[in-house]
């Protein structure tokens, strides 16, 4: 009753143009980074962090829930220096190694992965802290009418 899926076959790619794809790729990842950034989102529910290079392409990430932490436990200070340990071995080869961070939300994990960032060889050159504050709070509600 349905169509039929048709498929094309393309024509076969030349050599030196799949050889030069592989190299463009391998050059990528094992380029050596001197200076990054490092974004630490610790929210009440989970633990993020992200490490990135100076323009803001992310070279890795983790969160408490890919490495295997479940519900409340992927807030705690625990997690969160897991998390920065799975990031640095991530990030052994290639650097950065003097990083910028910044951290935003309200979760516990905050001190705990900058602390563990600093445990782990980084240099920190700042620290920030760019959690959103409401300066005026939403509007309030309309006065009842009965």
């Amino acid at each position: 009753m349905g169509k039929n899926k048709v498929v094309e076959k393309k024509a076969d790619i030349s050599k030196g143009a799949e050889t030069a794809k592989v190299s463009a790729l391998a050059k990528k990842s094992g380029r050596k980074v001197e200076e990054g950034r490092v974004y630490v989102l610790a929210s009440y529910n989970n633990t993020s962090v992200t490490i990135t290079d100076n323009k803001g392409n992310v070279l890795t990430w983790a969160t408490a829930g890919s490495l295997g932490f479940s519900g409340p436990k992927k807030a705690t200070p625990f997690a969160a220096s897991k998390i920065v340990a799975a990031v640095s071995e991530k990030t052994e080869k290639t650097g950065p190694r003097k990083v910028e961070v910044y951290v935003s939300g309200v979760g516990s994990g905050r001190d705990s992965a900058v602390r563990s960032l600093l445990n782990h060889g980084f240099e920190l050159a700042l620290i920030k802290d760019v959690t959103p504050i409401p300066h005026n709070g939403p509007k309030p509600p309309k006065v009842r009418r009965v």
